[in-house]
C-alpha cells in the first residue's frame, strides 16, 4: 500500500471557485488582454491594480473611506511596480528580496479588502473577485520565493 506524500500548500490547487476570466464560462471583471491559456504575471498584476483603483474610487467619501482608500491605493498598486524591479534584479538575493516586497504588499491588500468587507464600505459581492485574485497572487509569489530560495542553495 502506497502512502500519500504530504504536499505543501503552494502545491495544492487554488480555490475551486469562480475567478476573473480564467475559465471559459466566467466573465472577466476587467478588460484584460490575456489570451486564452496564456499566463503573464505582469498583465495580471496590472489588471489587479486597475481593478483595485476602481474599487478605491467607489469607497465612500468619509474619514474611514478616505483612510482605507489611501492605504489600499498604495499597497494595491505596489506589486505591479515592484514586479518590474523583480525583473531587473541585480542578484538572486535582490530578486528574492523584491519578490518578498510584492508578497508583503499583496498580503496587506488582502487585509484591507477583508476590512472593507467587515465594515461594509462596499458590497461584499464587489470584493469577492479581488479577494480571490489577491489570494492567488499571494500563492504565486510565495511559490516563487520558495523556488528561488531553493535554487539559491
Amino acid at each position: 500500500m502506497k502512502t500519500k506524500k504530504k504536499a505543501f500548500n503552494v502545491q495544492r490547487s487554488t480555490l475551486n471557485i469562480e475567478w476573473i476570466g480564467v475559465r471559459e464560462d466566467e466573465p472577466r471583471y476587467g478588460s484584460s488582454t490575456r489570451a486564452k491559456g496564456k499566463f503573464d504575471l505582469e498583465d495580471r498584476l496590472l489588471e489587479f491594480a486597475a481593478c483595485l483603483t476602481k474599487l478605491v474610487d467607489a469607497l465612500p467619501n468619509s474619514r474611514t473611506g478616505n483612510h482605507v482608500a489611501g492605504q489600499l491605493l498604495r499597497c494595491g498598486t505596489s506589486p505591479f511596480a515592484n514586479h518590474g524591479e523583480v525583473q531587473a534584479a541585480e542578484s538572486r538575493k535582490d530578486f528574492i528580496h523584491k519578490l518578498g516586497v510584492c508578497f508583503k504588499e499583496l498580503k496587506e491588500v488582502r487585509r484591507w479588502l477583508r476590512f472593507i468587507a467587515r465594515v461594509e464600505l462596499v458590497p461584499a459581492k464587489r470584493l469577492r473577485p479581488l479577494l480571490i485574485e489577491s489570494e492567488e497572487l499571494i500563492r504565486i509569489f510565495s511559490a516563487s520565493i520558495k523556488t528561488a530560495e531553493k535554487n539559491a542553495k
